[in-house]
Parts: C-alpha cells; structure tokens; sequence
C-alpha cells in the first residue's frame, strides 16, 4: 500500500462520473424493463406496501451494482477507474475485498434508499426516514472526503478491504 498516493482530485472526479454514467444507464434500462413488465402482465404499475418497496429497490438496483462493481474492481477497476487511469490493487483475495469494498462503498446509497421510501409512505414524517437520510448523507461524505484528502486516498470500505485505488502508470507489471 502506498502511504503517499499522489492521486489528483479531478481524476477521481472523472472516474467517479464515468462510474455514475454507467449506474445511470443501468437503472434507465431497469427502469424500461419493470414498467413493460408491469404494463404488460397488469395494466399499471402496482401498489407495493413499504416493505415490499424497500425490497424491490434493495435487490434490482442495489445489489446487482454492488455484484456489477466488485466484479470489475476485481478484475482490476470499474469502467471509470479504467477511463480515469486508476486500478485497484489488493493485499486479499480480489473477489472477496471488491465485494466488502463495494458493500462499504454502496452503504449511503442503500440508506438513502431506505429514507427515501420511508419517507414516501409518510409524507416526508417519519423519522426512521429523516435519520436515514441524514446518516446516509453523512457517511456518503465521509467515504468521499477520506477518499480525496487521506495521504493513501482509501476510505472505509478500502480498509475494511485492504485494497487501495492507484494510479495505473505507478503499478509495477
């Protein structure tokens, strides 16, 4: 592990929009293909109790991009990492770090979730809702800070997974 990682921020930046494209085409074609199926087999979009809410948006989109990115990452990068020239590197086992380090890195994203949800079926009111949402928020910038301002540029889910992003031009072949 580098203790220096001399990674500038715009390159991050590229890699983190190039990654959110690809999670934006993802749930754009999610999207098309829940909306024929409802349409088709029902006539409309169902009505789901919370519960059942929670769980769709768990396991189509939370889940297949935790699955999607650690499969990249461990084959050495998501498509941003590669277009921004960074690869991870691992101490462990690549496919078991990419998933803890993915699991770690999607966390805000699946609270968010949850406190949005909650906070559909309440009309904005509950609180398990607001304190989701807040906790999501900051653990998101938590991750986004140590990744961009540590020496080693890792966050949690990179210390929890002994793995490192780093320049691909600095990796001995």
């Amino acid at each position: 592990m580098l203790e220096e990682n001399p990674i500038p921020f715009l390159t991050r930046l590229k890699e983190l929009i190039f990654d959110y494209l690809l999670i934006l085409v993802y749930l754009v074609c999610l999207a098309i293909v829940c909306l024929s199926f409802y349409f088709f087999f029902y006539g409309r979009i169902p009505v789901f109790t919370m519960l059942q809410s929670q769980l769709i948006a768990t396991v189509t989109s939370v889940l297949p991009i935790v699955g999607i990115f650690s499969w990249m990452d461990s084959r050495g990068g998501s498509w941003g990492k590669k277009r921004a020239g960074l690869i991870v590197r691992y101490t462990k086992n690549p496919i078991q770090s990419a998933l803890i380090r993915n699991s770690i890195k999607f966390l805000p994203w699946q609270i968010g979730h949850m406190g949005t949800i909650a906070g559909i079926y309440s009309s904005y009111t509950s609180i398990f809702g607001h304190i989701c949402t807040i906790t999501s928020l900051m653990l998101l910038l938590t991750l986004l800070l140590m990744a961009t301002n540590r020496k080693d540029k890792r966050h949690f889910g990179d210390l929890l997974a002994g793995s490192q992003v780093v320049l691909k031009r600095l990796v001995q072949p």
